[in-house]
């Protein structure tokens, strides 16, 4: 990884996102209702208006797997990352058609297949509550008072809301809980499969090429949204760029970015730094092992693990990036210069000091607290006592779901509200194939760390594992658990507390057995280092605001934002990246790595070398600002047409988890008139070629 250079073109981006002043670059992912017209129409001439805002965020989509995606026809077909699609196209698969590996295709609606549990979201409307939010927080409050009124406010929020719109509501936090908005949401469940190309193609090149430019992927997948039982029509959706897009264009990208930390103290990033990325980054690597090991056993055996070892790869990956960024000197000293300038402003100010001049010290405090127990806390799964596998997370959910219900809504812990209950029950009665032997596989990798981290003599490791090795126990609970039955799972749900207590089913008893810890833990975070530090970061938010004004924007929260830049080529080690790459480059990277996983061309890619426009546009780059939970968002023109599928960042952008850069970090996407054209020549896809791209032809 050859970042080192660009962060020393970092600093000024660095400087200015940490001072919330007004940025320069095409920087930031904005909230819909703090869109940047101004220097938008500053910069590049172009009106942003609130009908082409409106337009374009009622088209995005957020799917629940953690991607982005968009509405691109009339009849709710959705676009999104072949990457994004490949969780459902697995629970799809079988031994006999494996659709990661083959692709898939309905040649008519009745063959679109039906996907067990995704969820896709539309936000519809965007309200700040902040104040409401804020009511019940009273002076002298410690943090853990303040918290519990916030979440009895947020709690009670989204269920009103929900009871007056019918939507999916949901309160988010902003600037690490400087600002609240309520985001309503269309809610779609029955969801179904269209088209997904093979793997080769989609992720051609593999690991050694993922993060890298030039590409060659086409990592684009196809769903339908029905309502009703008939396809839904959508008041809003993207239409299909006809000429597609051109060298300095400006672009934007409409989708859900998942996390930053851009807004973060100096303290808190070393924390960062020197604790909780060590800690995870070796459990990462460790898993990554575990993982390919297994795969190496059967042909089943990889087939099944295929997605698990790809996210841990994409995530090793990827943090392997943010953490040499957390690493670089430049970085950090520009933060600390930004962050010290800050402070001064508001310790010159009596009043501001004393309202918010010891923000830094309670979130450097918080996390002080956390290193106290931050080990246990991961040992034990987090909050969610992830210890490993699908079917312990059903077992817990089943248990802490059961105490939960018997409380107050607005007193439950977030994810049993009852504005979440639909989604909650979605994933724990979805219908989706287990598989026993990476069951036990996740779950023993699971019980391993918890040993390694706690040690073997731990009163609470030796109760898991009941005398049993690691791999002995995750058998004998995955081989003895009933919850692969969906009806099982329903059973306990129905039956609430008494059926949770009277289980013999041994992965309920051992969830059950382990909760009064992990929730212990997890009211000692929420209480000690969460509460503090958002009160903490609620005055640092408040102290930027009155020092820069309110254009500034928040750390990503995989809610909806807007990103802008230009397609733009750069310099990687003294030598020029062109900004577009072409279906000739595809076939000559092919060859120049002997045509061999994973630069093995897909069959029918091989034999359309002669039918395809070798000059077609394949992937091309931006400076729009993205991270991961972008995968999947479009890219669109000023008319609002779509021109590109993001799916990727180069290597370089990889430090946008902390800090903006503009000179070489890039935003990877798929052309479209490559997703025309490969459609059309290679797939033989007419038909849903000419519903994408409609009246503007293509």
């Amino acid at each position: 990884m050859n970042s080192t250079p660009t962060h020393r073109f970092v600093l000024a981006a660095v400087l200015c996102s940490a001072l919330g002043a007004l940025a320069h670059a095409d920087e930031g992912m904005w909230p819909f209702n703090r869109a940047p017209k101004q220097q938008i129409q500053a910069k590049y001439g172009f009106d942003l208006t609130d009908t082409w805002l409106e337009h374009v965020q009622k088209s995005a989509v957020r799917i629940s797997s953690g991607g982005s995606g968009s509405l691109v026809s009339p009849t709710g077909l959705v676009m999104t990352n072949h990457h994004v699609g490949s969780d459902m196209l697995e629970k799809l698969s079988t031994k006999e058609h494996d659709y990661i590996a083959s692709g898939f295709h309905a040649a008519t609606p009745a063959e679109e297949i039906q996907c067990p549990d995704i969820e896709m979201h539309v936000l519809w409307t965007i309200e700040d509550v902040t104040d409401k939010v804020l009511a019940g927080v009273k002076p002298g409050m410690s943090g853990a008072e303040a918290n519990a009124a916030k979440r009895t406010a947020r709690g009670q929020l989204e269920k009103d809301a929900k009871e007056k719109s019918g939507l999916h509501c949901e309160t988010v936090e902003l600037y690490q809980g400087g600002r609240y908005h309520l985001y309503s949401y269309k809610r779609y469940t029955d969801v179904r499969l269209v088209m997904a190309p093979e793997k080769g193609i989609a992720f051609f090149g593999g690991d050694p090429d993922n993060f890298e430019f030039p590409r060659f992927d086409l990592d684009m997948c196809f769903f339908r949204i029905y309502e009703g039982g008939k396809p839904l029509h959508p008041e809003h959706y993207l239409r299909w760029s006809k000429n597609g897009v051109r060298d300095n264009d400006l672009v934007f990208v409409a989708g859900h970015p998942g996390r930053t930390e851009r807004l973060f103290t100096t303290e808190h990033l070393e924390y960062m730094r020197d604790f909780s990325y060590p800690l995870s980054m070796r459990t990462i690597w460790r898993r990554e092992v575990q993982l390919a090991t297994f795969m190496g056993r059967s042909e089943e055996n990889r087939r099944i693990a295929e997605g698990d070892y790809f996210g841990i790869q994409n995530t090793r990956k990827a943090r392997t990036g943010i953490f040499a960024g957390l690493m670089d000197p430049a970085i950090m000293d520009a933060k600390f210069a930004a962050e010290k300038k800050l402070r001064a402003a508001v310790d010159a100010n009596p009043e501001w000091k004393k309202q918010w001049g010891d923000g830094w010290d309670m979130v450097s405090r918080a996390r002080s607290t956390n290193r106290e127990f931050a080990v246990r806390y991961a040992a034990l799964g987090g909050g969610g006592m992830g210890l490993g596998g699908q079917l312990f997370g059903k077992a817990v959910t089943l248990a802490r779901l059961a105490a939960e219900k018997e409380k107050p809504n607005g007193e439950r812990l977030r994810e049993f509200r009852d504005t979440n209950m639909e989604p909650l029950k979605l994933q724990l009665f979805s219908p989706a194939p287990i598989y026993t032997e990476l069951e036990v596989e996740n779950l023993t990798a699971g019980l391993q760390n918890m040993v390694e981290l706690v040690g073997g003599n731990d009163a609470t490791v030796k109760m898991v594992l009941s005398g049993k090795s690691p791999r002995a126990r995750a058998e004998e609970l995955v081989l003895g658990t009933k919850l692969l039955d969906v009806a099982e799972r329903q059973r306990v749900f129905d039956g609430g507390l008494d059926a949770v207590k009277a289980s013999k089913d041994p992965m309920i008893q051992l969830a059950a057995a382990l909760d009064p810890e992990a929730r212990a833990l997890r009211k000692r975070f929420e209480d000690e280092v969460d509460a503090p530090e958002k009160l903490g970061y609620a005055k640092i938010a408040a102290a930027s605001f009155a020092v820069n004004g309110e254009n500034q924007y928040p750390d990503a929260t995989f809610t909806l934002r807007l990103s802008y830049g230009t397609v733009k080529s750069y310099t990687e080690n003294g030598k020029p990246v062109a900004p577009f790459t072409n279906f000739a480059g595809l076939y000559e990277r092919a060859d120049e790595r002997g045509n061999k996983v994973p630069f093995e061309l897909p069959s029918r890619w091989a034999k359309a070398k002669e039918l395809v426009n070798l000059n077609t546009p394949f992937n091309f780059v931006s400076t729009c600002d993205i991270i991961g939970g972008n995968s999947g968002s479009p890219v669109v023109d000023k008319a609002g047409d779509v021109v590109g599928l993001i799916f990727d960042g180069n290597i370089q952008s990889l430090v946008l988890d902390i800090a903006y850069e503009e000179k070489e970090a890039r935003a990877v996407s798929v052309d479209t008139r490559a997703i025309i054209e490969s459609l059309r020549k290679v797939y033989g896809c007419n038909a849903l070629a000419d519903e994408i791209v409609g009246k503007n032809g293509g």
